[in-house]
């Protein structure tokens, strides 16, 4: 290995492995499944470290969050059927809903105020995994990844009024879902 070629590892290092968690955060997301998630951001690395002399800079970790999206899509589309992705209520449980960019939640001194909460976390979980894909992305990377409109815009190709309004659906019907506390189907 050449000198570059160890400074650019370096680099990609640098840039690209501090936004693994969220990678992994959105993957999860759209795959509804921890092992199709894992394979979906190793495949994302390893597209970012190919064409990692295109990057020029800015948000790495927004960047980051549209290979691993776009890694997503194409593996659902290689390898389910559209509109048929599993969800076992183990498989929900991995991630933690009410705890964005994967802080851990503190234990509460109130047993009855911890049982609440982790039953108000599940609630919401479940609700989310139940939204549609174009608005469980939006929702998770504007509420867990914290991201703008404008990257969200550029993550998903989409223009901003688009994302506004997908957002707005996404919370609206998350709303309506969590109040109601419908299950998800099996």
């Amino acid at each position: 290995m050449s000198v570059t070629d160890v400074a650019r590892t370096r680099r990609f290092e640098s840039v690209a492995l501090p936004h693994l968690s969220a990678a992994y955060t959105l993957a999860r997301w759209i795959c509804r499944n921890d092992a199709d998630a894992a394979d979906v951001v190793q495949e994302a690395v390893m597209r970012a470290l190919q064409y990692f002399d295109g990057y020029r800079g800015g948000d790495a970790r927004a960047w980051l969050l549209q290979i691993v999206r776009n890694s997503a899509h194409t593996w659902l589309a290689r390898n389910r059927v559209a509109g048929q992705v599993p969800l076992h209520e183990c498989e929900l449980d991995a991630v933690d809903a009410s705890a964005p960019h994967g802080a851990a939640t503190a234990p509460s001194a109130d047993p009855m105020r911890a049982v609440a909460a982790q039953i108000e976390g599940e609630a919401l979980r479940r609700a989310i995994a139940q939204l549609p894909l174009e608005q469980r992305e939006v929702l998770i990377l504007r509420e867990f990844q914290d991201l703008s409109y404008r990257h969200i815009a550029e993550i998903i190709g989409a223009p901003i009024g688009t994302v506004m309004s997908r957002l707005s659906r996404a919370r609206d019907k998350l709303g309506v879902l969590v109040r109601s506390g419908r299950r998800p189907t099996q």
